[in-house]
């Protein structure tokens, strides 16, 4: 029997805090299909987190040494949050979506974030995700693995920037700065330089897969809404729609941007452009995400982080039963039915036709 083909893909994974467990089993689900090559990651935030794990797992196990250190992790993440102040009441639990919206502490939390200066409410630095993160992955692993390269998104707080980093220059500094969010931990300094959350400019950066000439299907793994059809009615609602939308912004640039690009290849024929005329697939399920309160991102009692994770898996199981066969032939994501209220590109033949028509029409 001859061997199966094996297709090549780039994956740009969103931040969302525990949210990311998702990635997770979408992840581990797609390191199962050895029809499947990893080629690229770019991750923002947890999806930092999940491609510095995947890489280092693969450097040292290949598929299923990447599939147990994402296991790892997570399960690393779930026991810290156990000795956390911040847990779900059985308010919240009776909810079933993994909501804090009961917890008294979460809810001071949240009120002490806005008026005080992450400084001042953390003066020693404590961050028991930093401890972890370099308790489980070797960076110097991550940088020396060479089946997928990493991109690692953070924004740089001077300019506004997306600041890109890539292998040999990953370290525990640089996640967490893709991690940072400036209400809950100071600025990440790296180089002289100050980073936030890289959320704000890029989640996650797609150009540095649009630029892999070796791979032009690219697989976006969302997991934050892009449309919630119950509008807010609270402070805490609008508060929390504004920051989603903020998140999804850069990526909505982005995808356009190559909504556009890919109409003007395909208007002016350029051959010499057509190793970015990417295929685009999307890993996402809307009606889930949507259920899912802002508040249960901070929410990683392993119950809730592992029903995630199977949520993930299906995810993925789902996307590959339908889009397998189209990797490497054509996108299964139509960005023309998401932006096709804006503007396309003229073709230079349209406008010598538009010329000829003004042309006959003046004589007349």
């Amino acid at each position: 029997m001859p061997k199966a083909e094996c297709k090549h893909i780039d994956l740009a994974l969103q931040g969302g805090g525990s949210h990311g467990a998702l990635t997770w089993g979408v992840l581990d689900r797609l390191l199962e299909e050895e029809r499947l090559e990893i080629d690229g990651v770019s991750g923002t935030s947890a999806g930092a987190m999940n491609a510095v794990v995947l890489a280092d797992g693969l450097h040292r196990g290949g598929r299923q040494g990447a599939r147990e250190a994402l296991g790892n992790f997570w399960r690393g993440v779930s026991e810290a949050a156990r000795f956390s102040p911040i847990q779900p009441t059985p308010w919240d639990w009776l909810t079933g979506t993994g909501s804090l919206d009961y917890s008294p502490s979460y809810l001071m939390f949240e009120s002490l974030t806005q008026l005080v200066a992450p400084a001042k409410l953390n003066p020693l630095g404590f961050n028991p995700l930093r401890d972890l993160v370099c308790e489980l992955v070797d960076f110097e692993r991550v940088n020396a693995c060479r089946k997928t390269q990493v991109y690692v998104t953070a924004t740089n707080v001077r300019t506004g920037r997306a600041k890109i980093f890539r292998q040999p220059e990953i370290t525990v500094d640089t996640v967490m700065a893709s991690a940072c969010l400036p209400f809950m931990f100071p600025a990440v300094m790296i180089d002289g330089e100050a980073y936030w959350d890289g959320g704000y400019s890029g989640n996650p950066a797609l150009f540095p897969l649009v630029d892999n000439l070796d791979c032009q299907d690219l697989v976006v793994v969302q997991v934050n809404p892009l449309v919630r059809n119950r509008l807010p009615d609270s402070a805490r609602d609008i508060v929390n729609r504004i920051n989603e939308i903020t998140f999804n912004s850069s990526l909505i640039k982005e995808l356009r941007s190559i909504q556009l690009l890919q109409q003007l290849i395909d208007a002016e024929g350029l051959e010499v452009e057509r190793y970015r005329s990417m295929r685009l697939h999307l890993i996402h399920a809307e009606q889930e995400v949507e259920q899912l309160s802002a508040s249960s991102k901070l929410n990683a009692q392993w119950d809730f982080v592992s029903r995630l994770y199977r949520q993930g898996r299906d995810w993925a199981e789902l996307w590959l039963e339908q889009n397998f066969d189209a990797i490497g032939k054509h996108s299964t994501f139509d960005l023309n039915a998401v932006f096709g209220d804006g503007f396309r590109p003229v073709s230079t033949a349209e406008k010598r036709r538009a010329r000829r028509a003004r042309g006959r029409s003046d004589k007349a």
